[in-house]
């Protein structure tokens, strides 16, 4: 469990005037492993229309607080105690992801960013990548590439496959959304340094479950630190 001093919460406003719920996890003060790096990660949780919220991406925030990241999660709108409705489509979500983005590197030591979308908080952080300077990186958990998917999702899929900042997605081989091979095909048109991480035999719904989340965090640490080098 996180402690009062390890987790803050605090309100995070959007330009179009939406308050949105967050929660800070810092790094206990012994820990020096990846600390020096100097980036923040931000996790957006999966689609609020199906229950996402916050609380989704705890167990990923604390492991990765852990090993030295600051690592903030939040509501996006109309979830939990987040002003506003939340959309179909996730575009005014994204709006959520660059005001938190922006507060980050306004309010918090750590000026470098990553993105971390979980399910469809991984489109919506992707179209969040290139319209915040701070950003340096990307990484998805179970991306929904699928056909089925990609009609409420589907225009956001440009924005991160043109973006130049490094990606790296993790998808389990048996994702109800996206096969495999769609995956692939979809990579292949993607700009900038790209990196994929399938794993056998788990679903969509296992890989984005507290089962995984230390798997996850380890799988995001791996990449952060490479984006240093």
């Amino acid at each position: 469990m996180a402690t009062r001093k390890a987790m803050e919460s605090c309100i995070v406003s959007t330009t179009d005037g939406v308050c949105l719920q967050a929660r800070i996890f810092k790094p206990p003060q012994e820990t020096t492993q990846y600390g020096s790096l100097g980036t923040a990660i931000v996790l957006v949780h999966p689609y609020s229309k199906l229950g996402g919220c916050q609380g989704l991406m705890q167990g990923i925030a604390l492991r990765l607080a852990i090993k030295g990241f600051i690592t903030v999660t939040f509501d996006m709108r109309g979830v939990g105690r987040s002003t506003g409705r939340c959309s179909l489509t996730g575009f005014a979500e994204t709006q959520d992801v660059i005001a938190v983005c922006r507060w980050v590197s306004q309010n918090l030591p750590d000026k470098k960013i990553m993105l971390v979308g979980s399910s469809a908080g991984a489109p919506i952080a992707g179209s969040a990548v290139d319209q915040v300077e701070e950003v340096i990186g990307y990484t998805s958990i179970g991306y929904p590439f699928g056909l089925a998917a990609s009609v409420l999702f589907g225009r956001h899929h440009k924005a991160i496959l043109r973006s130049r900042k490094p990606k790296f997605f993790i998808m389990g081989t048996k994702d109800e959304f996206t096969s495999v091979a769609q995956l692939e095909n979809k990579l292949k048109s993607a700009a900038g340094r790209v990196q994929a991480h399938l794993i056998l035999g788990v679903s969509h719904f296992e890989v984005e479950g507290p089962a995984y989340d230390a798997r996850m965090a380890d799988l995001i640490v791996g990449f952060a630190a490479s984006l240093t080098l």
